[in-house]
C-alpha cells in the first residue's frame, strides 16, 4: 500500500512539473508569436498613402524622415535626395481651405477626385490621405510603403507609437532607461546591503540578528505601489530642492526607489551567504593574530563572494522588472537619458502605462509585445548569470 502512494505521489509530482513546463513554453511561444508581427506591419499608418506629385523623384521615406516632414523639421525637398523644391505638407483636414463643400459634394463624394487633382497640380506636395481617395493612382506617384524593419525598432532613438502618419517604435530610449536606473540602483544597494550584511553575519549578537533578519525579510512583502508612493512623497521633492530641478521625478528618483526595494534581496542572500562559512576558517584567521575586520574581509568574503555576487545579481533582476514604482517616479519621458538627474521611462513602465490604449493585432500592441520579449532575454541573461555565479565556487 506504501509503495502505491508513493507512486500516485511521484505521479501528481511528475504531472504537475509537466504541466508548468508547458505552461511556460506556450506562454513564451505566445510571446514571440505576438512579438513578430511587428516586422510585417507597414511603415505608414494602416488604409493610408502618402501620395506626392508625378515630377516628385523621391521614391522611399524612413519613418524618421516622414515624421521630420510632417513636423514642419525638413523643409525642402533636397534634403531628402529629390528636387530643390519647399514641400507642402497636406492632411485630409485641410481639403476645404482648397475646395468649397458644392465642389467637395455634399457626402464628400467628390473629395478622391478633388485630392488626386491637387497633388497632380502642385509641385512639391505631400498628401497623407486614406488610399479610398486617390481615384487615379496613375497620375501621382504613392511612397514606397516598406514593412517595419529591425534597425528602426532597436536603433531608433524615438518611441512615439501614436504619431501620424508613420508611428515610431525605437526601442533605443526605454532599453537604456532601463538599464540606467538598473545600473544606478545597484550602486547605491550594494554598499548598503552588504554593510548590513556584514553585520547581522559577523557583528551582532543573536538576539539583534533574530530581530532584524524578520523585518528586513518583511521589506520583501510590501507592495511595490507604496514604495512609489513613497519616492512621489519623499524622495521626488526632495531631489527637486536638492538639485535644483525643474521636476523631481528623474531616473535618480527612480534608482533610489529600486535601491531600497533591492535591499531585502541582497541583504538576505549575502548575510546567508556569509554565515555558511565554516566556523573552522574563523578561527583558523583569528588564530594567526587577524583581527575580526580583518577576518571579516580576508577569509569570510572571500569565500562568500558567489553568493554575494548572486544576491547582487538577484537585486538587479527586482530593479529590472519593476513596473508600478519606477511608473510613478521616472517622470516617464520617452528620451535617451544623458544625466541620471532627467526623467526617463523604462521598458516594464511602458508596458504597463500603454498596453491597455493599445489597439488589438495592432503595430501598437506588437511593438509592446516585442519589448515583453527584451525585457524576458534581460531577466533569462541575469537568470544565467546567476546560475553561473552560484555553481562557480560549488
Amino acid at each position: 500500500m506504501k509503495k502505491i502512494i508513493e507512486k500516485i505521489i511521484e505521479g501528481i509530482l511528475a504531472c504537475s512539473g509537466f504541466v508548468t513546463s508547458l505552461t511556460i513554453v506556450l506562454i513564451v511561444l505566445f510571446l514571440f508569436s505576438e512579438a513578430l508581427g511587428l516586422f510585417s506591419s507597414k511603415v505608414i499608418e494602416e488604409g493610408y498613402v502618402l501620395a506626392l506629385n508625378k515630377g516628385n523623384t523621391v521614391n522611399v521615406l524612413t519613418p524618421d524622415q516622414i515624421k521630420d516632414v510632417f513636423d514642419e523639421e525638413i523643409t525642402n525637398w533636397k534634403d531628402l535626395g529629390g528636387k530643390d523644391e519647399p514641400i507642402k505638407v497636406f492632411r485630409l483636414e485641410d481639403i476645404t481651405r482648397y475646395y468649397t463643400e458644392e465642389q467637395l459634394g455634399a457626402a464628400y463624394e467628390n473629395a478622391g477626385a478633388c485630392i488626386t487633382e491637387l497633388v497632380e497640380r502642385t509641385p512639391g506636395i505631400v498628401a497623407f490621405v486614406p488610399e479610398q481617395f486617390i481615384v487615379h493612382s496613375d497620375e501621382v506617384r504613392l511612397v514606397k510603403d516598406n514593412t517595419i524593419s529591425v534597425k528602426d525598432v532597436f536603433a531608433g532613438a524615438e518611441w512615439f507609437p501614436t504619431a501620424t502618419p508613420s508611428p515610431l517604435f525605437g526601442f533605443l530610449p526605454l532599453i537604456t532607461g532601463t538599464l540606467w536606473v538598473s545600473l544606478f540602483a545597484i550602486l547605491f544597494a550594494l554598499p548598503f546591503g552588504l554593510a548590513v550584511a556584514v553585520y547581522m553575519s559577523e557583528v551582532a549578537n543573536l538576539k539583534v540578528r533574530n530581530f532584524l533578519k524578520p523585518i528586513i525579510e518583511l521589506l520583501s512583502g510590501i507592495p511595490s505601489v507604496v514604495y512609489g508612493f513613497f519616492g512621489l512623497i519623499v524622495i521626488v521633492p526632495l531631489l527637486q530642492q536638492t538639485f535644483d530641478l525643474p521636476v523631481g521625478e528623474s531616473g535618480l528618483a527612480g534608482s533610489i526607489v529600486l535601491a531600497i526595494m533591492a535591499l531585502p534581496t541582497i541583504v538576505t542572500v549575502t548575510e546567508d551567504a556569509m554565515r555558511n562559512c565554516p566556523r573552522a576558517m574563523r578561527e583558523a584567521s583569528l588564530a594567526l593574530g587577524a583581527s575580526q575586520w580583518q577576518t571579516i574581509y580576508k577569509v569570510v568574503i572571500p569565500y562568500s563572494i558567489s553568493g554575494i555576487t548572486s544576491g547582487v545579481v538577484l537585486g538587479i533582476g527586482r530593479a529590472v522588472g519593476e513596473t508600478m514604482a519606477v511608473l510613478m517616479v521616472t517622470g516617464n519621458a520617452a528620451v535617451i537619458p544623458t544625466s541620471i538627474l532627467e526623467p526617463l521611462r523604462t521598458i516594464p513602465a511602458t508596458i504597463a502605462a500603454e498596453l491597455g490604449e493599445a489597439p488589438a493585432g495592432g503595430a501598437h500592441y506588437q511593438a509592446l509585445f516585442l519589448l515583453g520579449v527584451v525585457l524576458f532575454f534581460i531577466s533569462l541573461l541575469i537568470n544565467f548569470t546567476v546560475e553561473a555565479v552560484s555553481h562557480r565556487k560549488r
